[in-house]
């Protein structure tokens, strides 16, 4: 398996980013063109977060988006679907906390956190309503969500520029990067076929426990952050 389909089945999902993991940090900085730390620093403040709380970083992958989380001094919890991406996060950042978990079953009691985000990784769960009615779960009443994905550029000339390059250079470009380029022809899809701004709110709002969704574009709105609390 060398990609996943946009049907996401979970084990499919999982092999495509254990084959990725070795390079996946060098590959996003590149086809973002560096954007990639930028948006982990927003990510970080846009959920509030404060020295002694407890944050759970869903899809964390290699534990990069986890150590960003921690800069604030709130301990922060790393957790993933591929073990093959956690492996290769404990090599590097060994004193990120990172554990084998699923969105839709986290290995974590109710209302363990006082936030929780997950970055460019919602889109890759099969059941999206399933994953946010879980992250409420582990978070305690008043607690935050953020999600930081991919979105739909505002500007309609730019949105044209950004779907020619995420549908064909973007895969060109990860053939000379990634050790798994198979994987970013589903990146591209996925970000395709994943609602707009207002399309995610909606879900978001539909899934029951999460009040004051709202969200900001960056980059344009290649990438958006949407926040809620929970009731």
């Amino acid at each position: 398996m060398t990609r996943a389909d946009l049907d996401k089945e979970p084990h499919e999902v999982a092999e495509m980013f254990d084959g990725v993991a070795k390079r996946y940090d060098l590959t996003n900085t590149v086809l973002s063109f560096a954007q990639d730390r930028s948006w982990r620093r927003a990510t970080r403040a846009a959920l509030g977060l404060r020295p002694g709380e407890r944050v759970l970083d869903v899809g964390a992958g290699t534990g990069v988006s986890t150590d960003e989380l921690g800069r604030s001094g709130a301990f922060a919890v790393g957790a993933d679907i591929s073990v093959g991406m956690l492996q290769a996060g404990r090599r590097v950042r060994a004193e990120v906390p990172l554990l084998a978990g699923d969105a839709l079953h986290l290995p974590f009691p109710d209302a363990t956190f006082d936030a929780v985000t997950i970055s460019f990784a919602l889109r890759n769960v099969v059941d999206t309503g399933a994953a946010l009615r879980e992250f409420a779960r582990v978070t305690r009443p008043g607690g935050r969500l953020v999600v930081c994905e991919f979105s739909t550029p505002t500007n309609p000339a730019f949105r044209t520029v950004y779907m020619q390059y995420l549908m064909r250079s973007l895969p060109v470009v990860a053939r000379g990067v990634s050790s798994n380029p198979d994987a970013y022809v589903y990146l591209a899809e996925s970000i395709r076929a994943w609602p707009d701004q207002a399309g995610l709110a909606g879900r978001i709002a539909e899934s029951g426990p999460w009040d004051r969704v709202g969200w900001r574009n960056l980059t344009g709105g290649v990438v958006s952050l949407h926040r809620a609390t929970r009731r």
